[in-house]
């Protein structure tokens, strides 16, 4: 999907940054956070894959804040009342009339303008919001880590699960460092946490979702239900994970919530299918080793594990799929890359004394929620399995794609593969 045009609305004297993108029956205008950056945001492809799903059914319209990102900046952040002037700005200038208003974590903005103009509001979806304090009391948290703004220290309070992911943590501080600055970011919090929306939810007349994140570690999921509760008639839904922010996770149930309040249906979606390379490895003996080793020692190197692995795949531009305890599962567009990088990893391991060995296969799957399925996966889980320490194990069909690239391999004969029908050559990677 091609970055949507950026455009500028007039409000006042300020310019407020919008892009609008779908073909949807619905408007949905999305409030942007504390900061944002209209721009960066696609260059993040999770996000880049939520703003697909978006703009499958509704006509989506985003923007930045005044005072952040590509806004107009100010000396201070703007008040409630200039924000709903803004959002009104944006409204007029992508056309809209009555669209749907979607706010997370700080909904200020939303509850507001849906309270005050129900007429040129069709619904209202909240997520991760208190009814006081913007930000359930955490805002001490946030506070702390303004004092390394741009570092990325705002992540693990935000998007908990891409703690790990370096190219999503380096896109983080990238888009920390020019969505707002540090002073104007801490001058916005300042105003939040003034902000209490007790007295302003129950004159909200429009149909609204509440969706919250249960294990939330800033706005406990006690205050989602407070603030369902006053809205009338207002529907609440728990999601599991930490996560404030849905668009970390495209596949995040919330958003089939999300489809099916603004549209009426769920509509069943066919499972992605990708030609994909996958990769296991594993860690020799483990069992044995972690009991020889203490539990404290065993986690610090299995830490160290995990980090040379990491650094290896995004090196050879792998996609980490998950962690298998003592190892790992990740997805390659090029075997010739894969296979370097098991050596690679297995080479880098050997210096800390640790054995690994890796198994490989190429072959369809389906992207499910995050993760992957289809036999291609359960064919390199069991070549893997067949490994020696130290030793890559190839199928035949990584072999034949690999031919020109310098790679040499060795028979292993024909396997049986347990759960696996038929027989399969199996190769080692020679060194």
């Amino acid at each position: 999907m091609r970055p949507a045009p950026t455009r500028f609305a007039r409000s006042g004297d300020a310019r407020i940054a919008y892009q609008v993108f779908g073909q949807g029956s619905v408007d949905l205008v999305v409030v942007g956070g504390l900061a944002s950056h209209l721009d960066l945001q696609w260059d993040e492809p999770s996000t880049v894959r939520l703003f697909e799903r978006f703009a499958s059914y509704v006509r989506l319209v985003r923007f930045d804040r005044r005072g952040t990102g590509l806004s107009d900046p100010t000396e201070g952040p703007a008040t409630l009342e200039q924000q709903m002037e803004d959002l009104d700005a944006v409204m007029d200038a992508a056309g809209l009339t009555r669209p749907a208003l979607l706010g997370a974590v700080e909904a200020g903005l939303c509850a507001m303008y849906a309270a005050s103009y129900p007429e040129r509001v069709s619904a209202l979806v909240l997520v991760n919001v208190a009814p006081a304090g913007a930000l359930g009391g955490a805002a001490p948290q946030f506070l702390d880590v303004i004092e390394n703004w741009g570092e990325g220290r705002m992540l693990p309070l935000l998007v908990p699960s891409r703690v790990g992911d370096r190219r999503f943590e380096e896109w983080w501080m990238r888009y920390e460092r020019a969505s707002a600055s540090a002073a104007m970011t801490r001058r916005i919090i300042d105003l939040f946490v003034q902000t209490d929306l007790r007295g302003v939810l129950p004159s909200v007349r429009v149909p609204t979702l509440v969706l919250h994140s249960t294990d939330n570690r800033l706005v406990p999921v006690e205050l989602g239900r407070e603030v369902a509760a006053l809205i009338p008639g207002a529907r609440f839904v728990e999601i599991p994970g930490g996560d404030l922010y849905g668009w970390a996770d495209p596949d995040n149930p919330g958003q089939d919530e999300i489809e099916e309040f603004l549209t009426g249906h769920r509509r069943q979606r066919e499972p992605e299918r990708v030609l994909a390379t996958v990769l296991f490895t594993d860690i020799i003996a483990s069992t044995e080793l972690a009991a020889r080793l203490g539990d404290q020692a065993w986690r610090e190197l299995l830490d160290r594990h995990n980090q040379v692995v990491r650094g290896e795949l995004e090196r050879w531009r792998g996609k980490e799929v998950k962690t298998l305890g003592d190892g790992f599962l990740a997805t390659f567009d090029g075997p010739a890359r894969a296979v370097r990088c098991a050596r690679a990893i297995i080479d880098a391991l050997a210096e800390l004394g640790v054995q690994v060995r890796a198994g490989l296969h190429t072959g369809e799957c389906e992207l499910v929620d995050g993760d992957v399925a289809g036999i291609a996966i359960h064919l390199g889980a069991r070549i893997g399995a067949l490994a020696h320490a130290g030793e890559v194990l190839v199928s035949s069909t990584v072999k034949d794609l690999v031919v020109g690239s310098e790679l040499h391999f060795t028979e292993r004969g024909v396997q049986a593969l347990r759960g696996v029908p038929g027989e399969w050559r199996v190769f080692a990677l020679a060194e």
